[in-house]
């Protein structure tokens, strides 16, 4: 049987007005939160340091350490104020205007509205398709001028101020990493964020830009890259390779492609970081219903479970924790699905196809073992994460992952990888004194006791003082 007391898949939370409480904060990591993410879409760096600092307040007091991921804006292209709201025809021609006050032909008859991104003009072609506020606007293009680029509407809709346009299939010039993006990464480097979420990703040198950002400033910040355009999903496996983790983040994905191809990527991108060893995560509109009902729909619940079956790292609530009215609700949701589906899983567990290099080979080896015996724990050292994360590549059936590490940091950035359980030992100093200390501290917290068996990855020293890397199954006496 499974090991009831503990979840496999994690939780992200995002915090905002209906969380960021003290006393809210403290009631998410009590229904089993594991990673708190900030939006910095429209956050302020003032309210960005206290919130860090208050998570890990509440962290310590409950002796339960939260990861915290940044979630950097990137690149975005949006409408400009309106005075009032437009009513937009099936039919009508209306102009998106990159230098406002520029003389414009037919002005008069033709209503506009100005947008943020100067360069579109360069970027976009006749016959795109432009799509306004979340995709409910679409337009097509039909003539572009140095000042205005002139657009049937297909959808109607109500545009309002500062809404947000999606170009599927058009290359952005845009620069990846914006300065407000450096300038709020640098506020999280200063307050010891654990990820960084790099928002539409197109390639991987977006990504070792940032890496090369963060190993300027001596972080140790771990990327996460989001796809959520047609780009990403062209150069998904370059991407999945040069991250550390990857957000399936379908909001825009789901604006950007046909809503058709939106489970596809998913599974797409799921089987692939399972496949190279890269924590996934399953973000946006999980429980969207729960903004303002009490229960989920049907289809909410049949999708958090799909992502578990799937069997992503972690699952992700947006909105629903920010400004909606059950933000605990959620969570709990989340915490019950997961739970009952790794049930299911744990008794026809699929072994995922990954990627065996000589180190892996030996993880699997010790998966193996502990799978063989029901009830069994997996029990690993690691400085780094890379053991914990190298085991949990290989979804172990049912033994969870206890990692004893000497980094909080390295327990932080654990805290994203299915599986794993981290705690913090403190130095590891002789390697058959240190497990013995490991196994008093799993005891002392209920994690093993008398009779389980466990499978030890750890170091052992040879006759002439050599560490080796060593598989032990032991019984916990």
């Amino acid at each position: 049987m499974p090991d009831s007391t503990y979840r496999r898949t994690k939780i992200i939370a995002t915090l905002g007005p209906a969380t960021e409480s003290e006393q809210d904060l403290t009631r998410l990591l009590q229904a089993g939160v594991d990673v708190v993410r900030l939006n910095m879409a429209h956050a302020k760096h003032d309210w960005t340091r206290e919130v860090i600092r208050r998570i890990r307040t509440i962290s310590q007091k409950a002796n339960h350490e939260v990861a915290i991921m940044m979630d950097i804006k990137g690149p975005e292209i949006r409408t400009g104020d309106v005075d009032i709201p437009i009513e937009l025809r099936p039919g009508e021609i209306f102009d998106f205007t990159i230098k406002p006050g520029a003389d414009r032909e037919n002005s008069e008859e033709i209503r506009s509205v100005d947008v943020n991104y100067r360069n579109l003009v360069n970027d976009i072609h006749v016959g795109d398709t432009v799509l306004v506020d979340n995709g409910l606007i679409r337009l097509e293009v039909r003539e572009k001028h140095d000042a205005h680029i002139r657009c049937c509407v297909l959808t109607p809709g109500t545009l309002s101020s500062r809404r947000h346009i999606n170009l599927p299939g058009v290359r952005v010039n845009l620069p990846s990493f914006t300065e407000k993006d450096r300038a709020d990464t640098l506020v999280g480097i200063e307050e010891g964020i654990d990820f960084v979420a790099l928002s539409f990703v197109r390639e991987a040198a977006d990504i070792l830009q940032l890496r090369s950002f963060l190993k300027e400033h001596k972080s140790k910040a771990r990327i996460v890259a989001k796809i959520e355009d047609q780009s990403a999903i062209a150069n998904l496996d370059e991407i999945i390779r040069a991250t550390d983790v990857l957000m399936v983040a379908r909001g825009d994905l789901g604006i950007e492609v046909p809503f058709q191809d939106l489970p596809i990527i998913q599974h797409r991108a799921t089987r692939t970081c399972l496949a190279v060893g890269r924590p996934v995560i399953i973000a946006t509109h999980m429980l969207e219903s729960m903004i303002s009902q009490p229960m989920p729909t049907r289809a909410e619940i049949t999708d958090v479970a799909n992502a578990v079956y799937e069997q992503a790292d972690c699952v992700m609530l947006s909105g629903e924790t920010t400004i909606g009215k059950y933000p605990i609700e959620c969570v709990r949701v989340l915490d019950k699905i997961a739970r009952r589906v790794e049930e299911e899983l744990a008794e026809d567990m699929p072994h995922p196809t990954v990627f065996l290099d000589e180190r892996m080979k030996f993880m699997r080896s010790a998966v193996v073992m502990a799978n063989e015996f029901p009830g069994s724990r997996i029990v690993t050292f690691t400085r780094r994460g890379l053991n914990a994360a190298g085991l949990s590549a290989q979804r172990p059936a049912r033994a969870p992952i206890l990692a004893l590490t000497d980094s909080l940091s390295t327990l932080r950035q654990l805290r994203i990888v299915r599986s794993v359980e981290p705690y913090f030992i403190g130095p590891f100093g002789d390697p058959e004194k240190t497990l013995v200390r490991a196994l008093d501290m799993l005891r002392d917290a209920g994690r093993i006791k008398v009779g389980d068996k466990l499978v030890i990855i750890s170091d052992v020293i040879t006759t002439d003082d050599e560490r080796v890397d060593s598989i032990q199954l032991r019984t916990v006496g």
